[in-house]
């Protein structure tokens, strides 16, 4: 199937954009080169060949889990400015005091 000038025209007023007559024809011969190259993938047969994510095999280059000490609260909350009950305590970031 071939895309007209018509079609081109068409789906650029769909988009609400304003080709000149030269990107008009321009876009024609690309829209037909990009059907051609699809009429072509068209005809081969894939039927023995398994359907992919990716082109390339893809490995996972993460490092696996591994349970290490961490700190202990008390640690890490020595430096910090200012903490109550064992945790952080951060300025108010919008609306304090007011229902969100």
């Amino acid at each position: 199937m071939a895309i007209s000038e018509s079609d081109v025209r068409h789906v650029a007023l769909l988009a609400r954009l304003a080709l000149t007559d030269g990107q008009v024809s321009s876009l024609q011969t690309e829209l037909n080169s990009i059907l051609g190259h699809i009429d072509e993938l068209q005809g081969l047969d894939l039927a023995d060949v398994q359907p992919t994510a990716h082109a390339l095999e893809v490995t996972n280059s993460m490092r696996p889990d591994v349970v290490k000490p961490c700190l202990s609260r008390e640690l890490a909350l020595r430096n910090a400015p200012e903490a109550e009950g064992g945790a952080f305590v951060i300025p108010a970031m919008a609306g304090a005091g007011e229902d969100v």
